[in-house]
């Protein structure tokens, strides 16, 4: 797994919730088209390593896999600063085919089939990322996962844990567990598979550089626009034909999501522009939102958005359906999240006086406690709590 962090940018200061587009809680299935929201940014300050949850700042979580077993939970450690674990091997290349033509990497576990919707997901073939064969068809999913033209959203105020770090057996009493798109699902609970689908992961650069050159955001002078606080390049969502082609090969991630037995997926990274050097706007990533929610909706997956309050207006647009967010207690952000998605808001605090505030403030939402390693049980820096 390859480590890397972040000193988290909080992608705005102040949101107004009357600027939100109100919607009411939605039930608890729908049709394989519905809408809803947004993903991707974070909060918090500088990063170190280690689990500090009463006091200092903080940066966000991000994903990776790795394997641990339960154990008993940690009182929550002082401190301040640290970044995560992100993971799962590097894909090896792969030929696409459908709209925009750009094939989704393979190497390792998953498989299924591969068409999204508006023809977008490009199959491959082999591995961990492959959608060619398999259990799932364009519209299905495996028996746990998402199911041809009905979407199942998670329940609100569900028990809940955030794996992006590391994989683990589900504390008793978790209904519902993100965990990243190379590792599988927990059996007998709500599954949301976490994709990085704004910015490249550290470790599958070659497959971008070699494979998929030109979706790569660059600067007037041909170098890649990197996000310097995690190591990821941009992807260029500038255009409607670059968007189509990144859609083939992250709708593909979300094919083998749904294969995998997931039931929702996260979208990291929607705020990608506010690092893109004025080179990709809020209207470039809407749209490639909303063409990654259609996918999802065809393979029977919610989809959620992840942070970026920012974007709460356009969340009917966007087409995601709950939302994941990042210490929403911290900065205040609760009631925006909850203005558009009611109590179907899953909250991670990474500080103690965070997580105990919105114990208080909002019972009516799904809040946990970790580590900013998000790491397994097998790790010292691990930390889980829940109300």
């Amino acid at each position: 797994m390859t480590t890397t962090r972040r000193i988290a940018l909080r992608s705005c200061a102040l949101l107004l919730v009357s600027a939100c587009a109100s919607k009411p809680e939605r039930d608890t299935a729908l049709p394989a088209s519905g809408g809803g929201s947004s993903a991707g940014a974070s909060h918090g300050g500088s990063s170190s390593a280690g689990a500090a949850l009463a006091g200092g700042s903080t940066s966000s979580a991000r994903g990776g896999a790795s394997n641990g077993s339960g154990g008993a939970l940690p009182a929550g450690t002082e401190g301040g600063k640290a970044g995560s674990g992100r993971g799962g091997e590097p894909p090896t290349a792969g030929s696409g085919s459908g709209g925009g033509g750009a094939g989704a990497p393979s190497g390792g576990k998953a498989s299924g089939g591969a068409s999204a919707a508006g023809g977008l997901a490009g199959a491959t073939s082999g591995g961990k990322n492959s959608l060619s064969g398999g259990q799932a068809n364009a519209a299905g999913g495996s028996a746990q996962g998402g199911q041809s033209g009905q979407v199942r959203l998670p329940s609100a105020n569900a028990g809940f844990d955030y794996q992006i770090g590391g994989a683990y057996t589900p504390p008793v009493g978790v209904q519902v567990v993100s965990r990243d798109r190379n590792s599988a699902p927990a059996a007998g609970i709500y599954n949301i598979c976490y994709v990085n689908g704004f910015q490249t992961q550290p470790d599958e650069d070659s497959f971008w550089n070699n494979q998929h050159p030109d979706l790569i955001l660059k600067d007037s002078s041909g170098a890649p626009i990197v996000d310097a606080n995690w190591g990821e390049t941009l992807l260029d969502t500038s255009t409607a034909e670059k968007r189509a082609a990144l859609s083939s090969i992250v709708g593909g991630w979300i094919a083998s999501c749904a294969s995998d037995g997931f039931d929702a997926v996260e979208i990291d990274n929607l705020d990608s522009y506010s690092r893109s050097q004025s080179l990709l706007t809020q209207a470039n990533n809407i749209a490639f939102m909303q063409l990654l929610s259609t996918a999802a909706h065809a393979h029977g997956l919610a989809i959620a958005q992840k942070n970026s309050t920012e974007l709460l207006g356009s969340a009917s647009q966007m087409g995601t359906d709950f939302a994941v967010a990042e210490e929403c207690n911290r900065w205040g952000e609760c009631d925006a999240y909850r203005s558009v998605y009611g109590d179907r808001v899953f909250v991670i605090e990474y500080r103690m006086q965070d997580f105990q505030k919105g114990c208080s403030d909002y019972p009516g939402l799904s809040i946990v406690l970790r580590d900013l390693d998000v790491s397994p049980p097998s790790s010292s820096s691990y930390v889980y709590s829940g109300c």
